[in-house]
């Protein structure tokens, strides 16, 4: 007597990008426009989708060396470290007001201009931290 297998189950369809994951945010919380700016993600972040990591705190856990994560900004997406535009990129991909926009950034010459723009607002940072609420980094 033949047995017949039933077919498995159908995969349920994948999730968007960063939902697939978890997305850890690595943020300088003694900075007043970093914190200003993670305030608006987690409005943003209805979902849940984003963990939020206060780095500037010595015992919060940090997946570079602190002083390389103080520097620049930086996301854990699944298994992978991302910096810079490509980790503001991945959070916004994580936020669905924000997906298209993540998405974009994605796009080779789209990414490597954020990236020197990017690069550029880390040159001013310091005078605009300060007028943000002061020096604090």
């Amino acid at each position: 007597m033949e047995t017949m297998e039933s077919p498995p189950p159908p995969a349920p369809p994948p999730l968007p990008d960063s939902a697939a994951g978890s997305l850890t945010v690595w943020y300088d919380g003694a900075c007043p426009l970093c914190t200003r700016e993670i305030a608006v993600m987690r409005r943003l972040d209805r979902e849940g989708r984003i963990a939020f990591t206060d780095i500037s705190d010595p015992l919060a856990p940090c997946p570079v060396p602190r002083t390389t994560a103080l520097a620049r900004f930086h996301v854990s997406e699944g298994d992978r470290v991302l910096s810079g535009a490509a980790a503001f990129a991945a959070m916004w991909r994580a936020l669905p007001s924000l997906r298209r926009l993540g998405r974009l950034a994605q796009v080779p010459p789209m990414g490597l201009a954020l990236e020197a723009a990017y690069r550029l607002f880390l040159r001013v940072r310091p005078a605009l931290q300060q007028l943000a609420g002061g020096p604090r980094t």
